[in-house]
C-alpha cells in the first residue's frame, strides 16, 4: 500500500510481469496488469492449457505464451511473476521464482503445508526478492478504513472479533465433487484468518476450534467436501474471534469484518453493492454483488499496483514510501494464515480445539 500513491509519470522502465496460471483468477489478474496497473506490462503468460493462454494473450496484446513456467523464469527481461496456478504448485513455484531472481506475487494459499512453505520463504529470503500474498481484503476501502481506526485506537483493546465469507449461490454448488477437500479452510476462510490477524495486529493466534459440515451439498459429505464452517480462535492477547463461511448465499456475495474493543466497535464490509436502497410496495431492496471480482474489483487492482510499485522500488533503488500501518501482506502473514487453516482441518478431524502450528500439512 505504501506504493499506491507513487506518480505513474515517475516510471522510467515498466515492470515486466509474467503470469503463471491463466484460469479464472489468473485471467482477471492478467487483465488488471495489462489495463489498470500503471507502469506494469504483462510480458508473458504460462499455462499448460496453451490454447486458453493464447486467447487471453491475444485479447490483452501479450506476445509471449508458453506451456511451461520455466520459460518465464528463465527470461532475463521479466522482473516479477504473478502465480495463479492451482494451490498444490504454489510453494514450489515461489521457490523456483525466487531462485531465478524474480519478485513474487502468489495467490493464496502460499502452500499446502508449513514445511514446504518455510522452504519457499527461505528461498525468497536468500534471494532478497519481494514477496506478496494475495490477501486482497487489505486493499478494500472499507477494510482499510477500519484498520486505520484500529491503528488509531478507536476501538481500544480488541476483545471480540468476527469475520465472515458467504459465497453467492443458488442452493447447490456447480462441480462441487471436483472441489478439493478442505477448500473451505485453505482457500476461503484463509482470507478471514488474515483479516482477523491484521485487525488484531501484534497478537498471535494460539488455538482454533473448527466445526464444519456439508449443509449445501449433503451428498458430498462422505467425499470430504465441506461447504459450511465456523471457527473460534483464541489470541495471545486474550481476544476471541469467530470466523464463518458458507458456499451458497442466495442473496449474493457477503464479506464482513468486525472488532469490538474496550472503547467501542469498528466494522467493515457489507452485503449490498452500494449504499442505495429501494423502498417500494414490494418492500425494501438493494442490489448485491454476485462475484468476488465485482465486490473487490478495486482491491484486486490495488494489490497489484502495490506489488508493481514495490518491485520497481527494489529494481530501481527507490526508497519505499512509508505508511501509517502495515498493509502489504508478506511471507509471515501467508504462513500465519496457513497455520490457522491447517489447525482447523486437524480440529475438524479430532472434534476438539487444536493449537496453531500443531499441524504441518493437509
Amino acid at each position: 500500500m505504501a506504493y499506491l500513491n507513487r506518480n505513474p509519470s515517475d516510471v522510467v522502465l515498466p515492470v515486466r510481469i509474467g503470469l503463471i496460471g491463466s484460469g479464472w483468477m489468473g485471467a482477471f489478474h492478467a487483465d488488471s496488469i495489462a489495463r489498470r496497473v500503471p507502469g506494469a506490462v504483462l510480458a508473458a503468460i504460462a499455462d499448460p492449457n496453451v490454447e486458453s493462454a493464447q486467447a487471453l494473450a491475444q485479447a490483452l496484446g501479450t506476445a509471449k505464451v508458453t506451456a511451461n513456467a520455466e520459460d518465464i523464469l528463465a527470461d532475463s527481461e521479466i522482473d516479477a511473476v504473478v502465480i495463479a496456478s492451482p494451490a498444490r504448485f504454489h510453494s514450489s513455484l515461489i521457490a523456483q521464482a525466487a531462485n531465478a531472481g524474480k519478485h513474487v506475487f502468489c495467490e493464496k494459499p502460499a502452500g499446502q503445508g508449513l514445511d514446504e512453505l518455510d522452504a519457499a520463504l527461505a528461498a525468497v529470503e536468500e534471494a532478497g526478492v519481494h514477496f506478496q500474498i494475495g490477501f486482497n481484503r487489505r486493499y478494500a476501502d472499507d477494510f482499510l478504513a477500519a484498520k486505520k481506526d484500529l491503528a488509531a485506537g478507536i476501538a481500544g483493546t480488541p476483545q471480540l472479533l468476527r469475520s465472515l465469507t458467504r459465497d453467492p449461490g443458488t442452493g447447490s454448488i456447480p462441480n462441487a465433487a471436483r472441489v478439493p477437500a478442505w477448500t473451505i479452510f485453505l482457500e476461503t476462510l484463509i482470507h478471514d484468518f488474515d483479516t482477523l490477524n491484521w485487525f488484531n495486529e501484534g497478537a498471535e493466534p494460539v488455538e482454533v476450534y473448527a466445526v464444519a459440515d456439508a449443509l449445501v451439498e449433503p451428498s458430498l459429505r462422505d467425499q470430504g467436501f465441506l461447504d459450511t464452517a465456523v471457527v473460534t480462535i483464541r489470541y495471545s492477547n486474550g481476544a476471541v474471534a469467530v470466523a464463518e463461511a458458507n458456499f451458497s448465499a442466495l442473496y449474493g456475495y457477503d464479506i464482513r469484518g468486525e472488532v469490538f474493543g474496550s472503547k467501542g466497535m469498528v466494522q467493515a464490509g457489507r452485503a449490498t453493492e452500494t449504499a442505495a436502497r429501494r423502498y417500494t410496495a414490494e418492500g425494501l431492496s438493494a442490489d448485491t454483488p454476485r462475484l468476488n471480482v465485482e465486490l473487490f474489483r478495486q482491491a484486486y487492482t490495488d494489490e497489484l499496483v502495490d506489488f508493481a510499485g514495490a518491485v520497481r522500488a527494489r529494481r530501481d533503488g527507490m526508497p519505499p514510501l512509508s505508511s501509517d500501518f502495515n498493509v502489504t501482506p508478506g511471507g509471515a502473514d501467508a504462513r500465519r494464515a496457513l497455520a490457522m487453516a491447517l489447525a482447523c482441518i486437524e480440529s475438524v478431524k479430532r472434534g476438539a480445539p487444536v493449537a496453531v502450528n500443531e499441524s504441518a500439512a493437509v
